[in-house]
C-alpha cells in the first residue's frame, strides 16, 4: 500500500485531500471546510467554488459522478494554483460527490503527485473513503463551514472531519491470508504498526466473538458476493475497552474472473452510534441485518442498535415454541423458566411456560412495559428499566417473537414505539432470510434432533444433564450423540459418541450407531460385547466414515462402573472432595476401522457425591487449544463448580460461547447413590426333583427376613411357576433373584435358553399343564422377559401393602443344613452375571 511519508494524509497514497460542502447560508456555493496533507503550492485550493465552474469539484457535485483524471492530466482551473507557479509539477486530481441525489452534501477532492492518475484499486478505495466521510457528515448533522488552515481566518479546530475519520486501508490476499495495510489500520485495532505481522488472523483475534461470523463472511467470501459491502463490528482492545469499527470492502478478481483479493477501508465508528438520530439507527440496523445469516447474528444487531442489555429470540419451528438465542449467554442472567426452555439452544419450551410470548405470537402486536410497570410473570426480571415484546412478521405470518430488556430507565414515546415497530419488521425479514439461507442445514438439523433423545430418564441415585451445541461454522450439523439407557432396576448405560465430519451422512450414521448401541445394550450384552457388535455393524456398512464412542455401564446401587472406549476421549471424574481425575481406560480403535478389533473393559468404583463427565472433542479441542490442555481445563472447571447444581456445571464447562469449529456433546452424571437401597437375594437352583420346593423355602426365609409376608402366597406361586418352567423347558443353569424396593417385590428367573415364554392361544381344560404363564400374568402387577447373555430372564413384579421402610436391612440368613446352600450367590459379580437383574 503506497503511503507518502511525511504527510498527514497518507490514505491510498494521496498527498492532499479537501472537503467542500454546500454553503449553509443559502448562497449555493461550495465552501471549503477542511484540508489534510500538503497545503502549499501546487496544492493550494480555493476557499469557495460555484457549482457552475468548470472544475473537477463542481463537475462531480453537479453530476453526482466521480471525476477521475486521465493519465498525465493536470488539475483543471479552479482546482489548484499550479498554473501561477513558475514551474508547475504535474499532479493528478480526482473529485468524488458526498451524498446521494437530493441530499448531496458536497464533494471530496483528492490530489496526488505525478501524472499517474488513479488505478482501479485506488479508485475503489477512494470511493469507499468518500462513503465513510458521507456517513460522518450525515451523523454530525448539517456541516458548518470551518476556516481553512493557512488562511487569514482562524485555524481549523483539531476535530476537523478529515482528522476525525482517519481511515485505514488494506488489501487482503484471499489465498494466503496476508494483508497489506497502511499504518493506520493496525492502530484502529489497537496494535502498534511496528508490531503488526501482516496476518489477517491477528486482526480477527481482536473482534468480539458475536461479530466474527459476519466478518468471516467477508474474509471468506462466496464467489457471488460482488459489489461494495459495508459492515460495522466490535473489537476489544488490550485495555478491555470495546471499540466500534466501520468496514467498507470490495472483491478484486483475477484474470479468470475469480475472487483473489479483498480491499477496503476501516474507520472508527464509536462516535457515530450514540449520536445518530432514529432514522439513522433504523438504517444502520437494516444494514447490519442484511449481513446476518443466523438468529444469533440478528440478536447481536438488535443489542447494538437499541442499546439493550438483554435480548431473547423465540421462534416458531414446525408449530413448536423454541427459545433459540439468549444474550447474554450466561444462564444466571435469565429466570429459571427461560433457562429451562433454552438448554441446548433448540429444546422446546414447556407448554404454557411462556404464555405472554404465546399470546403475542397469536395477536401480532408490540407490547411495551415502561419502568415501574408490573411485567407478566414469565417476563419478570428481564428488563427493570423497560421491556419490549416484539412479534417478528414476515411474508404475512409471524415467525417468532423478540424480548428486549433494558437495565437503565427507558422512555417509550411515539418515536420509540415507531422505532421498535420498524425494528420488529426488519428483524422478521432478517429471520426469514436466515431461514432461507440455512434451508439445508435446518433440514439436516431436524433429522439430527429426531435421532437424539429429547429427554433423559429419571435415574435412581443420580442426576444426568446433557448439552449439545452445533458447530458455529460450516453446515452446523455433525455426528456427535449421547444416550442414557436404563438396563435394569439398578444398572444404567451412559453413551457419548462422535461420527467424523459435518454432513447429512454423518448425522445419518450417528442415528444408526445410537440405535444399534441401544439395541445391543437392552439385549443384555456386556459393554465390551455391545461395542464389538456396533463396530462390526459399522464396518459392514457402505460408508467411509468412522465413529468414536465411550460406553459406561454403572450400577446405581453399588457405584461399580464398567468402561469401554473406542478411540474416544477418556472420562473425567470429580470425586466428592473436589479432586478431578482422567480415568485411565485402555481403548480400542474407532468403530468402523477393523471388524476384528478388541475393546478391553475397565472397572472403577464411583463414590456417592462424585460427578462423571463424558464429552466429545469439540469441547476440549480448538485451533488454539490442544486436547491435553482442554482436558485440564475441563478438570479445573469441574473442581471449581458446585456439584449440587449440575446445570450450572454444564454451563460453566461450555464457557463464554467462543466460536466453535466443531459440534460438541457433553453428558454429566452426578452420582448420589440410592437413598433407599433395594434388598436383594439370589439362589442358584440345582436340578433336583424337589428344586421348586427348595426355591419356595428360600423365598419364604427372605420374605420373613424382610418382613414382607403379606403377599407370601402370591410370591410363592410365581416363584414355583417360573422355576418349574425354567427346569422343564431349558437346560443349564437356572437362577432365582429376589429384589425388594419400597413396596414392590421383583421375582426374576434366569436360564440359558433365548426362547421367550409364550402364552397358549387356546386352553385345553383337561390338560395337566400350560397354565403357568397365565397364572403369573393374573397375579402380577407386571411381568416380562428380556434377553440376558445368550439366555433370558423372566421377571414378575408384585405389589405389597404400604409399610414404613426400615433404616437398614436385616442380615440375610444362611441356608440350613438340609438345603443346598452352595448354590446361593449374593455377591456383586460382573455385568455378565448380573446384567438385567
Amino acid at each position: 500500500m503506497r503511503e507518502n511519508a511525511g504527510t498527514a494524509f497518507g490514505f491510498a497514497g494521496a498527498a492532499m485531500a479537501a472537503v467542500y460542502v454546500r454553503d449553509a447560508e443559502g448562497t449555493g456555493r461550495l465552501r471549503l471546510i477542511d484540508t489534510l496533507g500538503r497545503t502549499s503550492t501546487p496544492y493550494e485550493v480555493p476557499e469557495t467554488l460555484s457549482p457552475d465552474d468548470r472544475s473537477p469539484v463542481a463537475d462531480a457535485y453537479r453530476t453526482g459522478r466521480a471525476v477521475w483524471p486521465a493519465t498525465g492530466e493536470t488539475p483543471g482551473a479552479g482546482t489548484a494554483t499550479a498554473a501561477e507557479a513558475p514551474v508547475a509539477p504535474v499532479v493528478s486530481a480526482a473529485a468524488l460527490p458526498l451524498g446521494a441525489e437530493g441530499g448531496r452534501l458536497g464533494c471530496l477532492l483528492v490530489v496526488d503527485d505525478g501524472p499517474y492518475g488513479f488505478d482501479t484499486t485506488r479508485r475503489h478505495l477512494l470511493e469507499m473513503y468518500a462513503g465513510q466521510l458521507t456517513t460522518r457528515l450525515e451523523a454530525d448533522g448539517r456541516p458548518h463551514t470551518t476556516p481553512v488552515p493557512g488562511s487569514a481566518r482562524e485555524p481549523a479546530p483539531a476535530g476537523a472531519v478529515l482528522r476525525r475519520i482517519r481511515p485505514g486501508a488494506f488489501a487482503l490476499a484471499l489465498d494466503t491470508g496476508g494483508i497489506e495495510a497502511d499504518s493506520r489500520l493496525p492502530e484502529l485495532f489497537g496494535i502498534a504498526p511496528e508490531d503488526f505481522d501482516g496476518r489477517v488472523e491477528t486482526l480477527l483475534w481482536r473482534a468480539v466473538p458475536d461479530d466474527l461470523p459476519a466478518l468471516m463472511s467477508l474474509v471468506e467470501p462466496d464467489e457471488r458476493a460482488t459489489g461494495l459491502r459495508d459492515l460495522e463490528f466490535r473489537i476489544r482492545l488490550s485495555t478491555g475497552e470495546l471499540r466500534w469499527l466501520s468496514l467498507s470492502c470490495r472483491l478484486g478478481l483475477d484474470p479468470a474472473g475469480r475472487p483473489d483479493r479483498l480491499f477496503g477501508v476501516v474507520a472508527e465508528a464509536s462516535r457515530l452510534r450514540p449520536r445518530a438520530h432514529e432514522v439513522s439507527r433504523v438504517q444502520r440496523l437494516a444494514t447490519a441485518l442484511a449481513d446476518t445469516t443466523s438468529p444469533r447474528d440478528i440478536v447481536g444487531a438488535l443489542l447494538d442498535s437499541l442499546g439493550a442489555d438483554r435480548v431473547a429470540l423465540v421462534e416458531l419451528v414446525s408449530d413448536r415454541l423454541v427459545v433459540t438465542v439468549l444474550d447474554p449467554r450466561d444462564p444466571i442472567a435469565w429466570p429459571q423458566a427461560w433457562r429451562s426452555a433454552w438448554r441446548a439452544e433448540w429444546r422446546d419450551a414447556l407448554p404454557g411456560s411462556l404464555p405472554t410470548v404465546e399470546g403475542t405470537l397469536r395477536e401480532g402486536n408490540v407490547h411495551l412495559w415502561p419502568p415501574g410497570t408490573a411485567a407478566p410473570p414469565d417476563l419478570v426480571e428481564l428488563g427493570p428499566g423497560g421491556l419490549a415484546l416484539l412479534p417478528l412478521p414476515a411474508e404475512g405470518r409471524t415467525l417468532g417473537a423478540c424480548v428486549i430488556g433494558w437495565n437503565e430507565a427507558q422512555e417509550f414515546g411515539l418515536q420509540e414505539r415507531s422505532l421498535l415497530t420498524a425494528t420488529a419488521s426488519l428483524a422478521g425479514q432478517a429471520l426469514m432470510r436466515a431461514r432461507t439461507f440455512d434451508a439445508e442445514r435446518e433440514l439436516v438439523t431436524v433429522l439430527q434432533r429426531s435421532l437424539l433423545p429429547r429427554t433423559l430418564p429419571a435415574l435412581p441415585g443420580g442426576v444426568a444433564v446433557v448439552r449439545y451445541l452445533p458447530a458455529a461454522a460450516g453446515l452446523e450439523v455433525g455426528g456427535d450423540w449421547y444416550d442414557v439407557i436404563p438396563l435394569s432396576d439398578r444398572q444404567v448405560a451412559f453413551v457419548i459418541g462422535d461420527v467424523e465430519g459435518h454432513s447429512a451422512a454423518a448425522a445419518t450414521v450417528m442415528g444408526q450407531m445410537r440405535t444399534a448401541i441401544r439395541a445391543y445394550a437392552v439385549e443384555g450384552h456386556t459393554p465390551d460385547v455391545v461395542i464389538s457388535h456396533a463396530n462390526r455393524l459399522l464396518t459392514g456398512m457402505e460408508t467411509d466414515l468412522f465413529a468414536t464412542v465411550c460406553y459406561v455401564a454403572l450400577d446405581m446401587e453399588e457405584g461399580n462402573a464398567w468402561f469401554v472406549r473406542a478411540g474416544h476421549l477418556p472420562p473425567v471424574l470429580r470425586d466428592p472432595e473436589g479432586g478431578t481425575t482422567e480415568l485411565q481406560v485402555e481403548g480400542g480403535p474407532p468403530l468402523g476401522v477393523d471388524a476384528q478389533a478388541a475393546f478391553p473393559m475397565a472397572t472403577a468404583a464411583i463414590a456417592p457425591g462424585s460427578v462423571l463427565a463424558l464429552m466429545t472433542d469439540g469441547l476440549v479441542e480448538s485451533p488454539e487449544t490442544g486436547m491435553e490442555e482442554g482436558l485440564r481445563r475441563v478438570g479445573d472447571c469441574l473442581a471449581a463448580a458446585d456439584p449440587s447444581d449440575p446445570e450450572g456445571m454444564a454451563a460453566a464447562l461450555l464457557g463464554g460461547g467462543a466460536r466453535r469449529d466443531d459440534d460438541l456433546a457433553l453428558l454429566l452424571l452426578r452420582y448420589d447413590g440410592m437413598a433407599v437401597r433395594p434388598r436383594r437375594a439370589g439362589w442358584a437352583v440345582w436340578r433336583l426333583p424337589d428344586a421348586a420346593a427348595h426355591a419356595r423355602r428360600f423365598t419364604t426365609r427372605m420374605l420373613r427376613a424382610w418382613d414382607a409376608v403379606e403377599e407370601a402366597d402370591t410370591v410363592l406361586l410365581v416363584v414355583s411357576e417360573l422355576v418349574t418352567n425354567a427346569l422343564v423347558h431349558t437346560r443349564g443353569e437356572v437362577r432365582l433373584d429376589l429384589a425388594l424396593t419400597g413396596n414392590r417385590l421383583r421375582v426374576a428367573v434366569s436360564d440359558s435358553s433365548p426362547r421367550t415364554p409364550v402364552k397358549p392361544a387356546s386352553m385345553d381344560w383337561e390338560a395337566t399343564g400350560g397354565r403357568g404363564i397365565l397364572m403369573v400374568e393374573a397375579v402380577s402387577e407386571s411381568w416380562g422377559s428380556v434377553p440376558l447373555s445368550g439366555g433370558k430372564q423372566v421377571w414378575s413384579e408384585i405389589a405389597l401393602p404400604p409399610r414404613e421402610p426400615e433404616p437398614e436391612p436385616r442380615p440375610e440368613p444362611l441356608g440350613s443344613e438340609e438345603e443346598p446352600t452352595q448354590g446361593n450367590r449374593t455377591g456383586r459379580g460382573t455385568p455378565r452375571e448380573r446384567n438385567g437383574t
